[in-house]
């Protein structure tokens, strides 16, 4: 049926098939004006691959601290350390923080912070080994690759010597974040102070290697252009083919409000909805031989344009996101429930089930 409908689209014919799409695919998909029937073909794909199934973790998501030696132009959340609201946790703050969400029924902590100019190594291994210790039952997702490769940088260690240590000290598993746009030509307008695209690669390559599995995003929707978007993907392909590490690929929508970008007038709209389901629809197809999870944020989306994106090719929620405080800073509201979003699966005729972070069921609905 589909097949009759993909018109003169050769890569929306690739896609059923399920041939490995090329760049110049990707590019002639996220130049497709019947967006509907892209996402059709993504929500086929979807079905073949995890079947009717939504999941999500009850995640708690911990800053240890706002303070950054990086300033970032699309970010709300970073502080420069003189400000009345920057603040770094110790370990026993953020210890105690994790029992809150134990309580809250979490089943994963997720950790990240901004790259502090004078924290050390001894730190971030203080800090695993307090909730490891407290708490082993919980997964320890913490630090992105940009902020390993900063802390390589700063401590003079090698990577693999710090994600070892991080390993040994108790950390589980690794978000996805940093990732941002791998193309130089993009990146370099995003982000300043912070690892380039190869270096992102090149870290949380090392971490696969060391058997530590991680998630990986895509922020989009402020200046990007296509050709960066697909060729995004097209690295994250490359990678998991050499290593198998990526659980999950999430796509973050850029949220604008107290952004440089804001400020300086280079964005003055988030992205549309169109948009944002194009991006998850292309996602899922760009990807689909090699990583079967693609989660939908519904953090940056609301809840309700999640449920239309699980029709485009998306599985999986992300999690409850109890105390999240980065789309906080930019004006995004954040916490949800366990039951919410199993409610919220249900409305569109799926399954929801409730995850841990290697997508191995915890409870279903």
């Amino acid at each position: 049926m589909l097949e009759q409908l993909v018109g003169d689209s050769k890569a929306l014919e690739r896609a059923i098939a399920g041939d490995e799409l090329s760049f110049k695919d990707g590019m002639d998909l996220m130049n497709l004006e019947n967006f509907h029937m892209l996402g059709a073909v993504a929500d086929v794909s979807r079905e073949k691959l995890v079947g009717d199934t939504v999941t999500f973790a009850a995640s708690y998501y911990m800053n240890y601290t706002n303070v950054c030696a990086a300033s970032c132009q699309m970010c709300a959340f970073y502080r420069k350390g003189d400000e009345d609201d920057a603040y770094t946790l110790t370990p026993e703050q953020i210890e105690k923080r994790v029992s809150t969400a134990k309580d809250l029924g979490a089943t994963e902590v997720h950790i990240v912070g901004g790259f502090h100019p004078t924290l050390q190594l001894d730190y971030y291994e203080n800090m695993m080994k307090i909730i490891k210790k407290n708490h082993p039952e919980l997964n320890i997702k913490a630090f992105t690759a940009a902020e390993i490769f900063y802390l390589s940088k700063l401590t003079k260690n090698s990577i693999k010597e710090i994600l070892s240590r991080l390993k040994d000290a108790g950390l589980d598993s690794m978000p996805g974040g940093g990732a941002e746009l791998f193309h130089p030509d993009i990146r370099n307008k995003i982000v300043r102070g912070k690892c380039t695209g190869q270096e992102w690669l090149d870290t949380i390559e090392q971490a696969h290697n060391l058997g530590i599995k991680s998630n990986v995003t895509m922020l989009y929707g402020h200046i990007e252009k296509p050709e960066h978007v697909i060729d995004h993907l097209l690295k994250i392909r490359e990678l998991q083919k050499k290593t198998g590490g990526f659980i999950t690929f999430i796509p973050l929508k850029f949220s604008l409000d107290n952004t440089d970008l804001e400020k300086e007038h280079l964005v003055t709209n988030e992205s549309s909805s169109v948009y944002d389901l194009k991006v998850i629809a292309i996602s899922r197809l760009m990807l689909a031989n090699v990583l079967n999870n693609i989660s939908v944020y519904w953090v940056a989306y609301g809840k309700k344009l999640a449920q239309v994106a699980l029709s485009y090719g998306g599985n999986d929620l992300v999690g409850t996101a109890f105390s999240e405080e980065i789309y906080r800073a930019a004006g995004k509201a954040t916490d949800s429930s366990v039951l919410e979003l199993a409610n919220l699966v249900k409305e569109i005729g799926r399954k929801p089930v409730q995850r841990d972070t290697f997508f191995n069921t915890v409870n279903t609905f």
